[in-house]
């Protein structure tokens, strides 16, 4: 079976768009804190220049971000970010620009930084599977795009966008904040390609999407959510043994091939229920469940709603 390009289905079913919110020129000391944010919505921060200390509260982790880094919290976690110096900032001067995004300063002498801040907002249901397969702090770090081997990775690309936002953001530009919205959500996919490029990605999909025995099963599960597939059929993909690939698939994933196939299931279930036209039924086996009992069952398990339930607050919210 052919590879599928997984990430582009994934981001085919969750619908992800993106915000500049902030450009931050500062001086140390400064610091800055961000509450947890709301379900559906994702925090990033791209560090131009210079560099910052992100502490995040619920996992206990500090850490060092330096120039063309780029930190996504996909579980919206509190945050501090500050120059670690210990020392006590000043006042901020914040400035709205005309082009949506507010530009904030300080009178800090010490070393420079220059700061994009902003936020993703996925759709409804999907937000559960981004914190569900997402690790809860995502960093991408910089790299030396002069090396002649990393042209075409995804990291070099990445300080191509990142360099674009940089010059979006720079003054009011005629069509500036659409094209740095647009620009944050390209953002968005290139940052969960590098993720998952790295030598140490990250638990979750990505360190999956990295794991070239367990590839074909997750490609497989995507190109053809629908079909009746057993955990046999997924081990004979990748040529392992059923129990080989559910202990692979666990330590990578931290859950099952099963729980994956569900979810995905799920998240086309909620699309496609969106839709006037379709009943229940002509969904339930749209991905896979010939019994609409037991399509009831599975999606009111997986998104705490029963699907008529999630039918009628869409089109609420529509």
């Amino acid at each position: 079976m052919s590879q599928v390009d997984w990430l582009s289905q994934l981001l085919q079913m969750i619908t992800i768009t993106g915000r500049l919110e902030v450009r931050c020129a500062y001086g140390a000391p400064w610091r800055v804190a961000w509450p947890q944010s709301a379900a559906r919505e994702i925090p990033y921060h791209v560090v131009l220049k210079g560099r910052a200390i992100i502490e995040n509260p619920e996992t206990k982790t500090t850490l060092e971000l330096g120039g063309g880094d780029i930190v996504l919290l996909p579980h919206g976690s509190a945050h501090v970010l500050h120059d670690g110096s210990g020392h006590e900032p000043g006042l901020t001067y914040n400035r709205q620009g005309s082009a949506g995004w507010m530009l904030s300063q300080n009178d800090g002498q010490g070393e420079h930084l220059d700061l994009l801040c902003g936020r993703f907002f996925i759709e409804p249901p999907h937000d559960r599977l981004i914190r569900n397969y997402l690790p809860t702090n995502l960093v991408v770090r910089a790299m030396d795009g002069h090396r002649e081997d990393a042209m075409g990775s995804a990291s070099n690309h990445l300080a191509s966008l990142v360099g674009l936002m940089r010059m979006e953001s720079t003054g009011d530009k005629l069509g500036g904040f659409a094209m740095l919205n647009a620009l944050t959500s390209a953002l968005f996919t290139l940052v969960l390609r590098a993720a998952s490029e790295s030598e140490k990605a990250p638990a979750g999909l990505l360190a999956l999407a990295s794991h070239p025995r367990l590839a074909p099963a997750i490609s497989a599960m995507f190109a053809d959510p629908a079909r009746p597939w057993t955990l046999p059929d997924l081990a004979d993909l990748c040529s392992m043994s059923r129990a080989t690939f559910m202990r692979h698939f666990q330590e990578k994933l931290g859950r099952s091939a099963i729980e994956l196939l569900t979810d995905i299931r799920m998240s086309l279930a909620a699309n496609e229920l969106k839709k006037p036209t379709m009943t229940t039924e002509a969904v339930a086996d749209s991905v896979g469940y010939r019994s609409v009992a037991a399509f009831r069952r599975a999606f009111t398990d997986t998104m705490g709603m029963t699907p008529g339930q999630w039918r009628r607050l869409a089109r609420e919210g529509e």
